[in-house]
């Protein structure tokens, strides 16, 4: 959109009629860039998601790496402890052949029961581990496969998404600036008002056109005497409805018709 800049001299308060001009313009340069933006649809949300599911998965490989790590070393206890358990066994059946009575023959098969039970005990904990580690592993091998997939996702909408923004990146930034241009012409109080609207309208629309009597925003009925207000261009007037700041078509046509310094964009 070709607008006009607007010049003013040091200090120099503008018109209501230049401000809501000013407005409209900035409107407009706005609106060009959500046009921008939208083009990108929803690629950037798919990005982040994405990155944020990579990171999920990766986390996740980690933690299991560290839990197969952890089966790993309590299966290797476990098998230490049956073989300082046979060492027993084969200790006491040795003694077992020297004993003098009985009572110390059954004291060492009671000791002899303990450590096979003990035996039976650490396999069946050793079994439970290994069942666990191939749960893992499986896990693993699962969530490899969605991260590689995963990561090809996001490199293609990385790309996709790099290709849009660097085909309007140039634009874009014109019109970034042509948006701050506009914005210095503007007191802070209507900056700020109309940068809420902005941010609270769906559409992004906080200045409007009176369109068929109504509203161009929320397409209510505006009185005649508002809408006569409005053509006046001698005061901010907001729909009472929606609240967006209200132009008359025609305020695209600003000509100038005074002799004060003003030169086309």
């Amino acid at each position: 959109m070709a607008v006009r800049v607007i010049k003013v001299a040091e200090n120099q308060e503008i018109s209501v009629e230049e401000k809501l001009y000013a407005l409209y313009c900035l409107q407009s340069v706005d609106s060009e860039v959500d046009k921008i933006r939208i083009l990108r649809g929803e690629l950037p949300l798919e990005v982040q998601d994405l990155e944020d599911e990579i990171t999920g998965l990766q986390t996740r490989i980690k933690n299991f790496e560290v839990e197969i790590k952890d089966l790993q070393t309590s299966i290797t206890g476990k098998k230490s402890d049956i073989k300082n358990s046979l060492s027993l066994i084969k200790k006491y059946e040795t003694q077992q052949q020297k004993v003098r009575n009985n009572r110390e023959f059954d004291s060492l098969a009671k000791e002899i029961e303990y450590q096979n039970l003990d035996i039976q005990l650490s396999e069946k904990r050793i079994a439970e581990f290994n069942e666990q580690l191939t749960q893992k592993k499986s896990q693993i091998e699962k969530s490899r496969a969605l991260l590689e997939e995963r990561s090809t996702d996001l490199m293609h909408k990385k790309a996709e998404l790099d290709k849009i923004i660097n085909e309007n990146k140039e634009r874009e930034n014109e019109l970034h600036n042509q948006s701050e241009e506009l914005a210095k012409l503007i007191e802070t109080r209507l900056i700020t008002a109309y940068r809420r609207i902005r941010g609270n309208a769906r559409n992004g629309l906080a200045v409007v056109h009176v369109e068929r009597d109504a509203c161009g925003g929320c397409y209510n009925k505006i009185p005649p005497q508002r809408q006569l207000d409005i053509r006046t261009r001698r005061k901010i007037i907001v729909c009472e409805y929606c609240g967006r700041i209200l132009v008359d078509p025609e305020i695209g046509d600003l000509k100038n018709e005074e002799n004060n310094e003003k030169t086309p964009f």
